[in-house]
């Protein structure tokens, strides 16, 4: 009966933004409301469940610096000139033969710290600019970038989607974002540069060389002499993620990948440094600097750019927060421990059939929906309970679920996700065109890397 009454619930969120053209946020808030009556919960408890610790408030708590921040750095970066430095300069290493794998890492840095939607606006004029010199498709080398954002955005933190549902998870971060490396890496390199030939011979219309695109207006371009050095900007985008990969690789060498009863100094210092929101602080202050000072950016410049990344994540921000109403009431009804119950019923589940039904639960979910978001978080709290009966004391199985829960979330895009169409307008593609490149793309990349997950869980597990 509960999963029935999440159908139902399902269905008044589509309602809602596919028929009524609800903003998404509110459509969310209300239906985590719906749910709860539906569910049965105690009228009294339901605000709390939406809005409270159990809900909004947990998944954007400390979340939020995250998120924000993250976006702050990736603004200051582009601002300054130095995604156009690392992109211009692969592009230089690479040359025009290999401008695919140029692109490929170019886009992959820049959206480790960018959401998906800034980072298409802020590459699209320089990959377009880079295929008019190659005279070569802008989508030969685009299927590239968006395959390395939406990789990004499917597996890595500090990115809004895997964050939130690492946290509703209980997932480590550090070690989410190792493997989720790994298997972001693999994804786009099979979505991107090798999909892409499969691509030009079954859809050939689709790779028309164009000289101008409504969609991108007049290309900005930067003096690359007076630009960030080339190191400098790729050590701001990634500065975050070295905090916490060289706490996970400690925990987990020296200390078991548990915290010490009695830390020594240097335990604490690192346990403090690895802290997401603390690291995401300090390499926000180092991006102020690398990015701003150091560039001679005045400080109203510099507070320019930070604005503009809180009005561009403010929207997928909320986005989150509605998700986590959700997840709010799905833990708080128990609608989470009667899924754990149905499957501990049937005995101890294999960490590979839990990863394959978080996987398609997602699939479902992303399917229906279309946000990406909104399917990961409200996968989260369905397996919340689940995750945290079988996994104890492992830090590697709830890693494992979140990624395929990240998996998931890519699958099938279609008419009902914004990125569908913001793939189809910038890439200037009929409807048609837009299914055979960007819905196969992020199925490839789905199923990618399920594959990879699920070979994790057999040699990890």
């Amino acid at each position: 009966m509960e999963f029935l009454m999440l159908a139902l619930a399902i269905g008044v969120l589509l309602l809602l933004i596919v028929k009524f053209k609800v903003n998404t946020f509110v459509s969310l808030i209300i239906t985590a409301f719906v749910l709860a009556l539906l569910l049965g919960m105690n009228p009294m408890d339901i605000p709390n469940a939406v809005l409270g610790d159990q809900g909004v408030g947990n998944i954007l708590g400390s979340n939020s610096v995250i998120f924000i921040f993250g976006g702050m750095i990736g603004r200051l970066v582009a601002d300054a000139g130095g995604s156009y430095k690392i992109a211009h300069t692969l592009i230089d290493w690479f040359g025009l033969k290999r401008l695919q794998w140029a692109v490929l890492i170019a886009s992959f840095v820049i959206g480790i710290s960018m959401i998906f939607g800034v980072g298409m606006i802020l590459l699209i004029p320089i990959v377009f600019a880079v295929a008019l010199e190659a005279k070569v498709p802008l989508l030969y080398l685009g299927i590239s970038m968006t395959a390395a954002l939406s990789s990004a955005q499917g597996f890595l933190p500090p990115q809004p989607a895997p964050t939130a549902v690492a946290t509703a998870l209980g997932a480590n971060i550090g070690l989410n974002l190792i493997l989720g490396l790994i298997v972001s890496i693999i994804t786009a390199v099979v979505a991107g540069p090798l999909f892409t030939r499969l691509a030009q011979k079954y859809a050939p219309d689709a790779f028309q060389f164009k000289t101008e695109l409504p969609a991108v207006g007049t290309v900005k371009e930067y003096d690359l002499d007076k630009a960030p050095s080339f190191w400098l900007s790729v050590l701001t985008s990634v500065f975050p993620l070295i905090f916490m990969i060289i706490a996970t690789i400690y925990k987990m060498v020296y200390t078991g990948g548990v915290t010490p009863k009695n830390p020594s100094m240097l335990d604490s210092v690192i346990e403090f440094m690895a802290n997401p929101a603390v690291a995401m602080t300090i390499s926000l202050i180092f991006a102020i600097f690398s990015m701003g000072v150091f560039q001679k950016r005045t400080m109203a410049q510099v507070n320019e750019s930070m604005t503009e990344a809180i009005n561009a994540v403010a929207g997928i921000l909320l986005i989150v927060g509605g998700g986590g109403a959700l997840r709010g009431v799905l833990v708080t009804s128990g609608f989470s421990d009667t899924v754990a119950k149905l499957f501990s019923a049937n005995g101890a589940m294999s960490p590979v059939t839990l990863i394959l039904f978080a996987w398609f639960v997602t699939a479902i979910l992303r399917v229906s929906v279309g946000s990406a978001t909104v399917a990961g978080i409200t996968a989260a709290g369905i397996f919340t309970a689940v995750v945290a009966s079988q996994a104890g004391s492992d830090p590697i199985l709830p890693v494992l679920v979140a990624l395929a829960i990240g998996a998931g979330s890519l699958v099938f895009s279609h008419v009902n996700d914004a990125g569908f169409w913001i793939f189809k307008e910038f890439f200037d593609l009929s409807i048609k065109q837009t299914f055979q490149i960007w819905t196969v793309m992020e199925t490839l990349l789905s199923f990618t890397g399920l594959l990879v997950v699920v070979i994790m869980a057999i040699v990890l597990l």
